[in-house]
């Protein structure tokens, strides 16, 4: 009694006013422990008192795949409010999911929990295991629920407002409205999904394997069927052929003999974006490895047992199955295709944003991955405004040196220019233009409008859309992040181009994507891979830089642990045939 005495009178001195409820319970805390905390509380007063800072903006993340995940790992959180939302609580390493379809590598082994990267950033940043299912940009608030709570009216719906949205939830698979796909098909576009094929492959094998099945059925039950002729299709045809021959072949001796894996493609080869070299080395291979590979054919029906294809040749076709994975690229979800008619951009395929990754239309919204697409502005509509910008003595001509002086910011604003000379072998703008000319020849000669314009008139012909691949993602994330650490900053010195309309400069540098290659792993440790420079490299020892690269691309130490060990167990051991 004497010490909580002691203890209340000192506090009271130091509060300075009538004992309250309130101090009496910092008074009460600080006596169980020892008194340690009175002295910092008796200065509260003061603290509250302090003028506070502005609040800080609060941004909210859509999505823990690459570019949410990559933006996150990049943003210096102490300068907002950060808030996630995502349906998993977890970031997945995707170009490794066909080997997890196989049991070459484990299904934890390709996921890090994304409170343990919140973790690791510091900082209050708050994660809510939850979907969105409505933006309303006007408003800044964004509808989301829940699958594992409910709130009052037990629906487990909330509202989260916004200053900046980053929008980075991917895509889903897209169908293309074909008949018995959804009720038929598997996906490969989740962990859940790699984990649904592992586990229905080994269902095939055993029901093949029942005694009362005649030869037919077992042969349906052992035909696997992959639609999409893209990398990964072609990765997961390789993969499972790999597990048959070097896994399953020993395990069912009497029924591997029946096993058929048949890619199909629509267009005339499979793995059309890489290099003819490596489209016509992974057809050969296949072909050698008894892959049957049908191109030019476009499955039109899916039944439980059959599928139908198309090809003009032969007209329709039903092959029956035992199981079907469909890879033919990307579609809007449900939720962004809502919100892309609410603003203007109905009859798009993906959001489109700017050259900054802001979705038009919007203020505060950004997108990254592959829910959106960078609608790059055209030389040909600013043709006027850059003539204006570059003619700085008003003569109503420009000389080469006029275009030169703004040339570098053009690069940057209108990469198709640069990319234009690059592909017409020019070895500057005084090519492009002599062309124009015809037989100009010196750096004096000068340009109307007109001319001006037929000089460019082709440059535009060198937008690309970039790819849905998670490079891609990872660099917007990586980019996006950078703006929003100088946003501050390059509000008083802006580092981008000129603007070609209006004054002073953009505040920064717009996103572009530097290609690193990409890898296409073929089966029987043969990988071919298309790197920058136009090298190219197929067979044995691509295999062990895809090795490699991989491991080191993991996102953490543990990750990358566990996917080395994975890759040894199967050397030693073999693939895992559980169907767990």
């Amino acid at each position: 009694m004497r010490w909580t005495a002691f203890m209340w009178e000192g506090a009271s001195r130091a509060f300075n006013h009538r004992p309250t409820f309130t101090n009496l319970v910092l008074v009460l805390g600080a006596a169980s422990s020892g008194g340690l905390v009175a002295y910092a509380d008796s200065n509260s007063d003061d603290v509250v008192g302090k003028p506070q800072g502005p609040p800080k903006k609060k941004i909210v993340v859509l999505g823990t795949g690459w570019g949410g995940t990559t933006f996150l790992r990049n943003l210096d959180s102490r300068l907002y409010d950060v808030q996630v939302i995502s349906p998993r609580n977890y970031f997945a390493f995707t170009p490794l999911l066909p080997s997890v379809t196989c049991g070459t590598v484990e299904p934890r082994s390709v996921v890090e929990p994304i409170r343990r990267i919140l973790e690791k950033k510091g900082g209050d940043i708050k994660f809510w295991e939850a979907e969105c299912f409505k933006i309303d940009s006007s408003n800044k608030k964004i509808h989301c629920r829940s699958n594992i709570g409910t709130n009052l009216d037990g629906n487990g719906e909330f509202l989260v407002d916004y200053d900046y949205l980053v929008i980075a939830v991917g895509a889903r698979s897209n169908t293309f409205n074909t008949p018995g796909v959804e009720e038929n098909c598997f996906f490969l576009k989740e962990v859940e999904d790699a984990q649904k094929i592992r586990r229905n492959v080994m269902d095939c094998f055993e029901r093949a394997s029942l005694p009362y099945l005649d030869e037919e059925e077992r042969k349906k039950n052992l035909h696997f069927v992959v639609v999409g002729g893209g990398p990964t299709g072609v990765e997961f045809a390789a993969e499972l052929h790999d597990f048959v021959t070097e896994d399953l072949s020993k395990l069912y001796p009497s029924i591997q003999h029946l096993v058929k894996i048949s890619l199909i493609e629509a267009a005339d080869h499979i793995l059309t974006m890489f290099d003819k070299r490596i489209t016509e080395f992974a057809e050969d291979k296949f072909g050698r490895d008894g892959i049957d590979v049908k191109t030019g054919y476009k499955v039109v029906k899916v039944a439980k047992d059959a599928i139908t294809m198309q090809n003009p040749a032969t007209g329709d076709i039903a092959v029956p199955y035992g199981m079907a994975v469909w890879s033919t690229g990307i579609g809007t979800r449900p939720f962004i295709s809502e919100f892309m008619k609410q603003i203007g951009q109905g009859k798009r395929r993906v959001l489109a944003t700017d050259e900054w990754l802001r979705v038009r239309e919007c203020d505060g919204v950004y997108a990254v991955g592959d829910c959106a697409t960078i609608n790059q502005r055209r030389v040909m509509d600013d043709i006027s405004e850059i003539f204006r910008v570059a003619d700085k003595d008003n003569s109503g001509t420009l000389t080469v040196k006029e275009i030169q002086d703004v040339l570098d910011d053009i690069y940057v604003r209108y990469p198709q220019v640069e990319l234009y000379l690059k592909s017409r072998q020019m070895n500057g703008i005084a090519d492009l233009v002599r062309t124009a000319k015809g037989d100009a020849e010196k750096e004096s000669v000068e340009l109307n409008i007109e001319e001006f314009k037929k000089a460019l008139s082709l440059v535009d012909s060198q937008v690309k859309n970039l790819p849905a691949t998670a490079q891609v993602a990872s660099q917007q994330g990586q980019y996006l992040a950078r703006c929003f650490n100088k946003m501050k900053d390059a509000e008083e010195n802006p580092e981008g181009p000129i603007r070609i309309r209006g004054e002073g400069r953009h505040r920064f540098r717009p996103f572009r994507y530097r290609h690193l290659g990409q890898f296409a792993p073929l089966g029987g440790e043969q990988t071919a891979a298309q790197l920058p420079g136009d090298w190219i490299s197929i067979g044995h020892s691509t295999q062990w830089l895809w090795y490699s690269v991989y491991a080191t691309k993991q996102i953490s130490w543990r990750t990358r642990a566990l996917v080395i060990s994975d890759w040894s167990r199967r050397f030693i051991f073999g693939r895992d045939s559980s169907c767990i």
